[in-house]
């Protein structure tokens, strides 16, 4: 059976029934989604499914309808024709008022609320998958679980334990290679991957029936995703409460943000789910694969035409010119290049550009009846093509970031601990890395009990993390609170002040030991500071493989496949130091792990105990997690520090001044109990 073939029907014959449909009966998927986490919660696995399935099935919806809605009303209403700029205003309203009436029609109106950013970003990561393997696992339904887990690692290829359950799924009777199937795959980069592989076993006409697929698919996904930037743009860097600019600068705004969207597509559709950089040359690679492939069916004339595409994205490439010289002498006459790639390169040229340059790229050049690469040897008739030693990396010059192993001064370790009763246990040497200590006694057994139920109970007063209480497994409940809300407890009197007190103080012992033992010529700020506990959750436990934290590094992003950490946002690029200060031990699992950069070999693990302080620097040096927590509760004041003023964590220069006022015994302190403390998720 087509796997691929039945998964994409079935979508499309739901797709089809439930557009079909006015006024509808869709249900909003992120209400779904949070009916899915309940039920996971209760171990209703079944509800999970049913929930989980739906959820992914408005989503698809959803977007579908937008692009259809947003093409159909482009084509009503075009700009072609504005000479005015109220001609124009006209256009965008009902343009906008098509859009609308058109999306309401097909989903109906509870679908077309605006869904949190959260939620689309757990979409977009493919967390649902993640619950829906662990839910037909429970269910014995192993093909189905297999397909989810494939499905989630694809987008999550630092995930070590999801990299396990799949060895253990490939292990187990009842499932085979055709159940391992990424159900979110993108056509065209399907299509790729499969005529890639064809070509590499020198089917060239089966590689070119899925190159040829693959460009129609990609031109279509260009489209897609165009008509996708027409929708409302968030503004990040203005308040648009108080933004008073006039109507021509908000229109301006509002297709600027657009047509930067728009120029992100090509980026978007030449990089594979979980990576973090497009393939380079990706578009011209389909026409060089495909000018080959059609000189080994003897197809001159087609080969001919790929090859001058080619050179409409590197004009001049020297063997690629002389493929063309060699065609053209065979066929007599000449051929252009394809329509749809000029016509493409014409609109997009700025953007493709960004993809397409810095390529020592390898090509055939035809003599006598030979072929020979760039290097002067002769090659097989599985000769590849230019620039396709796998998915290449690719950031411009510009943004290219990946980290040192430096920070930004000379390394160094060994210096004073400050306190009498801090003892060192094991320096950067013992744990097998740079930048890495291990200390004991940082705050004592009495100091760790008044943390831990100071944790239990402001915690439990609620922090929200934005609706996210397990944010890195679904196997553990996680809560924390910051140094000000804290603080603002304690003085409101809902916990112990000189608890709060003592968090306060205990962080501040933390940052003065890393900066003095890491020997640092200028001041360690806090970055951002967390007391957090990871609780097990009773009966999730079974057979159990997965993190507490998965494999990271605090101040780049983790590419564990290219052994690279990209510096680059979303990471917090500017923090410079971690530590992590444990408050019990009484637990099963959570041990603290080192890793090499392949997220996979651990250099050092650490038990957590009463006073326990890892310090460590915060780069792609030092990736690092948390293995599972099995039993119990595990509870730790986590630190975030850097070198910088500019990143201060904004609530702590609050507690400096709250207890300033505490110490100076002031009776009218200014207290803003309105303040909206949102915590960030421990990175």
């Amino acid at each position: 059976m087509d796997v691929h073939f039945s998964m994409s029907s079935f979508l499309s014959i739901v797709l089809q029934a439930l557009l079909s449909s006015s006024h509808g009966s869709l249900e909003p998927y992120d209400l779904l989604y949070n009916n899915a986490v309940d039920a996971f919660y209760r171990s209703d696995y079944k509800d999970v499914v049913r929930y989980m399935e739906g959820a992914l099935s408005s989503y698809a919806v959803v977007r579908q309808t937008k692009v259809r809605c947003r093409l159909r009303c482009q084509d009503q209403h075009p700009f072609d024709s504005v000479t005015m700029d109220l001609q124009f205003f006209d256009v965008v309203l009902r343009r906008s008022n098509c859009q609308n009436e058109c999306v309401e029609e097909k989903v109906g109106t509870q679908s077309m609320h605006k869904v949190s950013e959260d939620v689309n970003q757990d979409f977009q990561r493919r967390i649902p998958y993640n619950y829906l393997q662990l839910a037909y696992q429970k269910l014995k339904q192993l093909d189905k679980a297999a397909a989810a887990a494939h499905t989630y690692f694809q987008a999550n290829p630092e995930h070590v334990e999801m990299d396990q359950n799949l060895e253990q799924y490939k292990a187990l009777e009842g499932t085979d290679q055709d159940h391992f199937v990424d159900r979110e795959a993108r056509p065209h980069q399907r299509s790729f991957s499969a005529g890639v592989k064809l070509y590499d076993s020198a089917d060239y006409k089966g590689a070119i029936a899925q190159f040829e697929e693959a460009l129609q698919e990609y031109y279509k996904a260009d489209v897609e995703c165009r008509a996708l930037c027409q929708g409302p743009q968030r503004f990040e860097e203005q308040d648009h409460v108080l933004y008073r600019y006039s109507l021509y600068e908000l229109v301006s705004d509002h297709f600027t943000q657009a047509l930067h969207c728009e120029h992100e597509c090509v980026r978007d559709l030449s990089t594979r789910p979980g990576r973090l950089s497009p393939m380079e040359n990706y578009l011209p690679l389909h026409y060089d694969y495909l000018q080959f492939a059609y000189f080994q069916m003897n197809m001159v004339e087609e080969a001919m035409e790929c090859a001058q595409s080619y050179l409409l994205f590197h004009e001049g490439d020297e063997f690629m010119t002389e493929n063309v010289e060699y065609y053209r002498e065979a066929v007599g006459h000449d051929v252009k290049p394809r329509e749809k790639a000029e016509w493409y390169l014409r609109r997009h040229k700025q953007e493709l550009e960004l993809l397409v340059i810095g390529s020592e790229n390898m090509h055939v050049e035809f003599t006598e009846g030979h072929y020979w690469t760039s290097t002067g040897g002769r090659e097989d008739s599985n000769r590849i093509p230019s620039g396709t030693d796998g998915w290449m990396e690719y950031v411009p010059i510009s943004e290219k970031k990946n980290f040192t192993l430096a920070p930004p001064q000379e390394l160094r370790e060994g210096g004073p601990l400050v306190y009498d009763s801090v003892q060192l246990v094991q320096n950067s040497k013992a744990l097998n890395g740079t930048q890495r200590v291990l200390l004991d006694d940082v705050i004592s057994v009495d100091e760790c009990a008044k943390l831990t139920n100071l944790a239990h109970t402001v915690t439990m007063a609620g922090d929200g993390y934005r609706g996210k209480m397990s944010p890195h497994t679904p196997n553990e409940r996680f809560e924390g609170a910051t140094v000000l809300k804290t603080l603002q407890y304690g003085y409101e009197g809902r916990v112990p002040l000189k608890s709060a007190r003592l968090f306060y103080d205990a962080s501040e012992r933390a940052r003065r030991i890393i900066e003095s033992y890491f020997l640092l010529n200028s001041t360690l700020h806090f970055s951002y500071t967390h007391l957090v506990c990871r609780t097990a959750i009773a009966g999730q436990q079974d057979h159990r493989n997965d993190l507490s934290h998965p494999i990271h590094a605090d101040n780049c992003l983790l590419d564990p496949e290219a052994n690279e950490c990209w510096k680059e946002p979303p990471a917090y690029t500017y923090r410079d130091y971690s530590a992590l200060l444990y408050l019990n031990g009484d637990f099963e699992g959570g041990e603290f792990i080192f890793t090499e950069m392949d997220a996979k070999t651990v250099t050092a693990q650490v038990k957590p105990k009463c006073g326990r302080m890892v310090g460590f620097s915060s780069g792609g040096e030092n990736p690092h997690g948390v293995r599972a927590v099995t039993r119990g509760q595990r509870c730790a004041v986590a630190l975030w520090f850097t070198l910088d003023p500019l990143f201060r964590e904004l609530e702590r220069l609050q507690a400096d001044e709250v207890m300033q006022a505490l110490d100076n015994q002031s009776s009218q302190s200014q207290w803003d109990t309105s303040l909206n403390i949102n915590p960030k998720d421990e990175l």
